[in-house]
């Protein structure tokens, strides 16, 4: 008891340091963990069944249709689910709870389509299983702030989140592959179900503030494609009946959130009602965000497939296939957790120049890679390329949850799910597609000048931004 008492406590005092303990973000971290543990059986179990166990042309075209028949109705009820949120604030821990006990009686029902290769089931239940895992994530992202200790950041909080997670799903990846190995797929799905279960048990024992008033039915919705800068009236008007959260919190006070960028508060609580300054600036900061953070998923689907049919094709010469492949997952697993360190140690004052600068720093390890491709120069790209997707995403959160009221967060969080999920498998379907045709160096020199365009059209943007600044003032 001893053993396993100890680390047990050790943990334990580390997700509870620092006040979280009394806010209850301690008990989210240790949940968002467990949760990431369950994510990470069902990731082995799928790749077992679509990929490993097959050729490796028959293995291209089981992802192909998996990312495509999965993402393509994703992307269409993704949406919905940030609004569905932001109308049921009041039962955030029930509908967290849910959509865990969902997810585990989905792995009952996809193992068994994996012990009898149904594609059929298959396919639809691991659509619902993605769906429901990124409410999971909608959810606890709109819920950060409602449980942030007063000497903790922002980023520093998504960082803890995000590290712990990294650590649990590392161990159940670890657990899933000799499990799979041993028995198969199917029992890696049969074993998260009790995972997924228990969480959702443990879900509902979150402090009770996390659930927020409902908003009345006659109630203004808020834009917040017009906040993430996804609409042409970005510039014209914010929403009448928004929160004074979204206009004249993210700017009425600077004090309150002394991390915020310079000008991001001084202009967006200048017209507290309509006017310039709500929409474009806090949907230009945000959208700037998102644009980097879409930059650096497409360059992870695009590293992750590429190099993988780059191995099993024998052109990524230097080491056994399979070392090779352990190489580069131990690369991307330990530039995760770099990443999710960085985040939790720094007390960086601009998220927003955080994402710029693990945009740059993916974008010039790739130039390098593309220039000299080995197996080594693939695993340091792949490294920092998790490293930035990893820091960049906690500055991501931060900035969304600074910037965006709560009567509309969940929303905004929906749609930035869904579209870096979106540039997470184009960029793995333009590898998938791109390994059969090229090699390495032209296939990252192809990813390369991708990113730079990006970068340079960010920081255009952000130029504009900053040089139109003085004027709205």
């Amino acid at each position: 008891m001893h053993v396993v008492g100890a680390p047990a406590r050790a943990t334990r005092r580390l997700t509870h340091a620092q006040g979280a303990d009394r806010t209850g973000l301690g008990r989210l971290i240790e949940l968002t963990a467990a949760h990431s543990a369950g994510d990470a059986l069902v990731t082995v179990a799928l790749a077992g069944a679509l990929l490993f166990r097959l050729p490796v042309g028959q293995a291209r075209g089981q992802v192909a249709a998996y990312l495509l028949v999965t993402m393509l109705p994703f992307t269409v009820v993704a949406p919905f689910v940030g609004p569905v949120l932001d109308r049921l604030r009041s039962g955030r821990r029930y509908i967290m709870a849910g959509t865990l006990l969902a997810r585990g009686l989905l792995c009952w029902g996809m193992a068994g389509a994996v012990h009898t290769s149904d594609a059929v089931t298959l396919f639809p239940s691991a659509l619902a299983v993605l769906v429901l895992s990124k409410a999971y994530n909608v959810s606890r992202a709109a819920i950060m702030p409602s449980l942030l200790p007063a000497d903790i950041p922002l980023v520093t909080a998504n960082a803890r989140v995000a590290l712990f997670a990294l650590v649990s799903a590392g161990a159940g990846a670890g657990l899933a592959t000799g499990l799979s190995a041993a028995a198969g797929p199917d029992w890696v799905l049969r074993a998260a179900v009790p995972v997924f279960l228990l969480c959702g048990v443990f879900a509902v024992r979150l402090p009770r503030h996390v659930d927020a008033p409902d908003p009345e039915d006659d109630e203004p919705r808020p834009r917040w494609r017009t906040l993430l800068g996804l609409r042409p009236d970005a510039g014209r008007a914010a929403h009448p009946g928004a929160e004074p959260g979204v206009g004249e919190r993210a700017g009425a006070g600077r004090a309150a959130h002394p991390d915020a960028e310079p000008g991001v508060g001084e202009c967006a609580g200048a017209d507290t009602g309509a006017g310039p300054g709500v929409g474009s600036v806090v949907g230009s900061v945000v959208g700037e965000a998102m644009g980097a953070n879409a930059a650096i998923r497409v360059q992870s689907g695009f590293l992750v497939f590429f190099l993988l049919f780059l191995v099993q094709d024998g052109h990524l010469r230097g080491l056994d296939p399979a070392v090779a492949l352990a190489l580069l997952a131990a690369a991307a697993g330990a530039g995760g957790l770099a990443g999710a360190a960085a985040g939790s140690w720094t007390r960086s004052r601009s998220p927003q120049l955080t994402v710029l600068a693990t945009l740059a720093l993916a974008t010039v390890a790739t130039v390098a890679a593309a220039f000299v491709f080995t197996i080594w120069t693939a695993a340091a790209v792949a490294l920092v390329g998790a490293f930035a997707q990893g820091l960049g995403k906690l500055a991501f959160d931060a900035i969304v949850q600074r910037e965006i009221g709560e009567e509309v967060r969940s929303s905004a969080f929906g749609v930035a799910e869904t579209l870096l999920q979106i540039a997470w498998v184009s960029g793995g379907l333009l590898g998938l597609v791109l390994s059969l045709f090229v090699a390495g160096p032209a296939g990252l020199g192809v990813m390369s000048a991708a990113l730079a365009l990006a970068f340079g059209r960010l920081l255009t943007l952000r130029r504009r931004r900053l040089a139109a600044r003085p004027a709205a003032a």
